[in-house]
């Protein structure tokens, strides 16, 4: 009993602490509820406050509040400390969000042994300096690509600023990294010789190769119409522009210098 309360009638005890109200009530007994352990048995984790869970994961309260439905959006943030696999499955499934914190990433990876593929994080953040070298590269590699959709229209000066962020992504991601919109794809080449499959039934007609930032001195490719053989990409010289395929549905480019390439897309 609060002091100083005791002695007061139970209208006047809940005038004191502002619970008069029928919702009021129904809050202060919900925080008393969660502020002491449930009477489930929850192993190592019967502590104070876990009553919260069950409520998670079972309860559908009269007032609307319908967990189970999936009205409840909450992000999932795993540590590097031991946690119950139920709970775990319980709480992943509702997650709108799910995340790891550095080590913490080593005890998702183990607990789903078997199964690391259907329980994919959205984010793994830190300074990385807990979690396992096997664990990070097997995070690491689960994107083959990134799309960035738009970016292409509207203002030039924009369209220019989504090219220049293709120059940061490479010291960002390995993945590569291809911008689409409406009926345009371009993709930034790195010096070095890339093979292209054009076969796909997506391409359009048309494809080019522009040296964005720098002059590059070699370019060489193959399965164009009108093809490069070692030869100066630099504007106020040579623009490879409304190119096309010459059927054979690969195209190859080796070039000494980052170059754009740029292709019509179906859509």
């Amino acid at each position: 009993m609060i002091k100083g309360l005791k002695h007061l009638p139970c209208g006047n005890k809940l005038r004191e602490l502002g619970l008069f109200s029928l919702e009021q009530r129904r809050l202060w007994a919900d925080l008393r509820a969660t502020s002491k352990p449930s009477s489930t048995s929850w192993g190592p984790y019967k502590k104070a406050g876990e009553g919260l869970l069950p409520r998670i994961c079972n309860r559908t309260r009269e007032n609307g509040f319908k967990v189970k439905e999936g009205n409840l959006k909450f992000c999932l943030l795993i540590l590097n400390q031991p946690f119950n696999k139920g709970h775990f499955h319980c709480l992943w499934s509702r997650a709108a969000l799910r995340a790891c914190a550095d080590g913490g990433a080593n005890r998702l990876y183990h607990i789903t042994e078997g199964s690391q593929e259907s329980f994919l994080p959205d984010y793994i953040s830190g300074d990385f300096d807990s979690i396992q070298p096997e664990v990070k590269e097997y995070y690491k590699v689960k994107v083959d690509v990134i799309v960035a959709l738009g970016g292409l229209g509207g203002r030039f000066d924009q369209t220019m600023a989504s090219v220049e962020t293709l120059f940061h992504a490479t010291n960002i991601t390995p993945s590569p990294v291809i911008i689409i919109q409406e009926r345009s794809l371009i993709y930034l080449l790195q010096p070095g010789k890339h093979k292209l499959h054009v076969d796909t039934g997506l391409e359009g007609s048309w494809c080019g190769l522009i040296p964005i930032g720098n002059p590059c001195e070699s370019v060489t490719t193959t399965g164009l119409k009108w093809n490069l053989n070692n030869q100066v990409l630099k504007f106020g010289t040579l623009v490879s522009t409304s190119n096309t395929y010459d059927n054979s549905g690969i195209v190859t480019i080796e070039t000494d210098k980052p170059l754009l390439w740029t292709m019509a897309i179906k859509r």
